[in-house]
């Protein structure tokens, strides 16, 4: 995503009290971060540094010990919540052995209890995040923190785990990164890697490149006065911002756009007049809205909702006044789901008859508008903005195209349909583009410039589930998967994009979860019941292609288990109405 503000550039290097890596696991063993791995051509942790890397050191009072169940209470394949007194832990059982980890996902805090466990990872219910049950490691997206590990053993028949108090309150781990051991000067025209874009994708992207050991200079360039933060909750009008700025240098020199790229003498041009060389270059500057065709353009009070700032604007202007979102993107109706409580009136335009029929079908469609009409929202579909007419210059009324004219003060456009890969800067560039202004990369997200890289909402990558065909999939999920990889591809250490697409949407307390790729399907197989949101529904095209539900949960993070691993999911093994065939033991 990027919005009209200043450009900063930040330095990715650690914060002092963020260098202590700890390189000793809660069981003794030696963790698998601890090692710097070499990095190709590019700068690396020697094995002396690694050796050199303190201690993070416990007293014996640090710890909890309790036993937790009989050896025999628990079969293959099952997890278990478990309390420790001091806090809780998922207590997981395969091929014979324990294994205990911490019981919530870092995201957002799903009880793991509810997920998916296979094959040595367990999946998150809400989201589809995958944790090593052995490292607690984070393999899945999305989020940045792993998982923190606790010591198990049995003793006549009993099952113990021994756990570190701090561990057991905090429920996540951030993984140990290398130290940047290049002069820290922000006056310096060049950096080893270069990250166009401060989003999921930039920022796993950087995070990945220290956690994997490169110790050279990473330059971030964001068009966002703020460090990275958790953008989608924008969309619930939450406008707390929640950075990462333990993870980045404290010192963000502030400086104009970047306008131009040239991948042949590998620089970027800022509006200032600056330029920045490079030798590996990231970009990952999202999406941008199109301008919609109206009159009134200069009204105020009229929000894209694309920044901090503008979330904290509608929800002010909209306490007990007059809302209006324009779009039925899932952005728009999470706006329009979250001013409910706050304004006077809602009022949704739609230019389809009926919100996501294209993404998840008509009577799915139909049941959530079913949903919002019945919490006050309008819906004006098959319509389009005439006109935003203003008093004094401040929005007062939004004329429709069949001439129904609206009571508005403020007016969120949530047109996500219609939004652009934000890539005009790269014209000269000789980076490839197509017709729309997406950068097709290859299955390590590089362009068609060597040492040049793109990934999140601006490219078309070849995606696996649909025989490496090039799609674009504009999900903050997606975006955390690119980043890795490019920083792996970036590394020499080419690595393809293994995943399942994983979404989700909240409205009215009600939570859509949706994974796979349904472009294109061509029936839909639901079983529960719609009307009352209780449901799954199956995207097919000759075989399941996604799965949506809504109170059905863990079946989605199970279709994305199977899908996932490489199966197919014919069309009549979901049309029967039994699903057996994804449940196992690891269900609780």
């Amino acid at each position: 995503m990027v919005c009209p503000a200043v450009e900063v550039k930040v330095e990715l290097t650690l914060l002092e009290k963020d260098k202590e890596a700890d390189v000793m696991s809660p069981n003794g063993k030696a963790s698998p971060f601890s090692d710097c791995r070499p990095n190709g051509a590019l700068g690396h942790c020697s094995d002396e540094d690694a050796a050199a890397a303190p201690l993070r050191l416990y007293k014996p009072r640090d710890y909890v010990e309790a036993s937790v169940c009989h050896v025999k209470d628990m079969e293959n394949g099952q997890m278990r919540e478990v309390d420790l007194g001091s806090g809780r832990a998922l207590l997981i059982k395969e091929h014979g052995e324990f294994s205990a980890i911490g019981h919530k996902c870092p995201h957002y805090g799903a009880p793991l209890v509810k997920g998916v466990l296979s094959k040595g990872h367990v999946r998150c219910p809400w989201h589809g995040a995958c944790f090593n049950i052995a490292t607690g490691d984070i393999e899945d997206f999305p989020g940045l923190d792993s998982l923190p590990t606790f010591q198990v053993r049995v003793e006549k028949d009993k099952v113990i785990i021994r756990a570190n108090k701090q561990d057991l309150q905090s429920q996540k781990r951030s993984k140990a990164m290398a130290r940047c051991s290049a002069v820290i000067n922000s006056s310096t025209g060049f950096s080893h890697i270069l990250i166009v874009g401060s989003g999921p994708a930039g920022l796993v992207c950087a995070e990945t490149l220290r956690q994997e050991g490169f110790t050279d200079r990473i330059v971030m360039c964001t068009m966002d006065k703020y460090p990275p933060y958790d953008r989608p909750k924008l969309s619930k009008v939450c406008t707390e911002i929640q950075s990462t700025p333990q993870r980045l240098h404290k010192d963000y020199p502030h400086k104009d756009l970047a306008v131009a790229v040239d991948g042949k003498v590998k620089a970027v041009t800022f509006q200032d007049g600056s330029r920045m060389e490079y030798r590996r270059l990231f970009i990952a500057t999202g999406s941008k809205p199109k301008p919609l065709n109206y009159k009134g353009q200069d009204v105020r009070n009229v929000f894209h909702l694309r920044t901090p700032e503008d979330a904290n604007n509608v929800a002010r202007l909209a306490n007990n006044k007059n809302a209006v979102i324009v779009g039925t993107s899932f952005v728009g109706m999470e706006v329009a789901a979250a001013l409910t409580d706050k304004a006077h009136s809602v009022s949704i335009i739609g230019i389809e008859a009926v919100p996501f029929r294209k993404a998840l079908g008509e009577k799915v469609g139909k049941a959530i508008m079913k949903l919002f009409e019945t919490n006050r929202v309008k819906f004006y579909m098959l319509n389009e903005v005439s006109e935003m007419v203003g008093h004094h210059g401040q929005l007062k009324e939004v004329v429709l195209k069949s001439g129904k004219v609206l009571r508005a003060d403020v007016c969120i456009i949530g047109t996500g349909e219609v939004a652009s890969p934000a890539t005009g800067f790269l014209k000269q560039s000789g980076v490839h583009m197509d017709s729309k202004g997406f950068v097709p990369v290859n299955k390590t997200m590089q362009t068609n410039i060597d040492g040049v890289y793109a990934g999140g909402d601006i490219v078309t990558f070849p995606f696996p589930g649909r025989s490496n065909k090039k799609v674009n999939i504009p999900h903050w999920q997606m975006a955390h998967v690119h980043g890795r990889v490019a920083a792996l591809g970036m590394m020499g250490r080419p690595t393809e994009i293994k995943t399942v697409p994983y979404f989700w949407s909240a409205m009215f307390g009600k939570s859509l979860r949706y994974a796979g790729y349904g472009e294109g399907f061509d029936d839909v197989v639901i079983q529960g019941d719609v009307d009352e949101l209780k449901f799954v529904a199956f995207y097919t095209r000759y075989e399941v292609v996604a799965v949506a539900s809504m109170n059905y949960d863990p079946i989605v993070s199970r279709v994305a288990e199977v899908l996932g691993s490489g199966k197919t999911i014919r069309k009549r093994d979901v049309e029967t109405g039994d699903m057996s065939w994804l449940i196992d033991k690891g269900s609780q």
